[in-house]
């Protein structure tokens, strides 16, 4: 005689919770990431599922949003004062922030060496090399002095064993003339 299978159904999951739930886990990823007016939507949907223990949590973050979202706004006299900003939350590593302050400057001043610098090590920092690189070298055009401040800069570190980290800071001074051949070196 074959065994019983017992078939217990469970009770479908409730999709208000259900959507409750990645709504909460949404508005915390933005959270995370500072991103405050997108995570207070999401948390804010939160709020309409069954649970209510998610409910108070997801009111707490919310009260957080607010708070951020209430902060004054920066006002910066100058560009650099602007670009000081950033270099600062770079150093502290709020690496989003600094990114964000780093693409406004860029928006207002598209070809400032300084920025485009900025920018680069703040790439580097965050293992992004091939953008890093690649500022790096727009840097370097508008600016041939920001090459041998990039030499020294721990910012690079994480280049330092690239060969195109090399090549950017030191290029082949005859590396743009063409060699001819010679008697001498034409000998074999």
């Amino acid at each position: 005689m074959p065994a019983k299978v017992s078939s217990k159904k469970q009770a479908p999951e409730d999709p208000r919770h259900v959507q409750a739930v990645k709504s909460y886990e949404d508005g915390l990823r933005a959270l995370q990431e500072q991103k405050f007016e997108k995570a207070k939507a999401s948390l804010q949907k939160a709020l309409g599922g069954p649970d209510k223990a998610l409910v108070d949590r997801a009111q707490v973050h919310i009260r957080t949003c607010d708070q951020h979202l209430e902060a004054p706004t920066l006002h910066f006299k100058n560009t650099e004062e602007h670009f000081d900003y950033a270099i600062s939350l770079m150093n502290t590593g709020d690496y989003v922030m600094a990114q964000e302050h780093f693409e406004k400057l860029l928006k207002q001043e598209p070809k400032a060496d300084y920025v485009l610098y900025g920018m680069a090590a703040l790439h580097c920092l965050t293992g992004r090399v091939e953008e890093s690189l690649k500022t790096l070298d727009q840097a370097i055009q508008a600016n041939a002095a920001l090459r041998f401040q990039a030499r020294n800069d721990a910012d690079f570190q994480n280049l330092t064993e690239d060969p195109r980290f090399t090549e950017l800071l030191y290029p082949d001074p005859g590396a743009e003339e063409v060699e001819t051949p010679t008697e001498e070196t034409s000998a074999y």
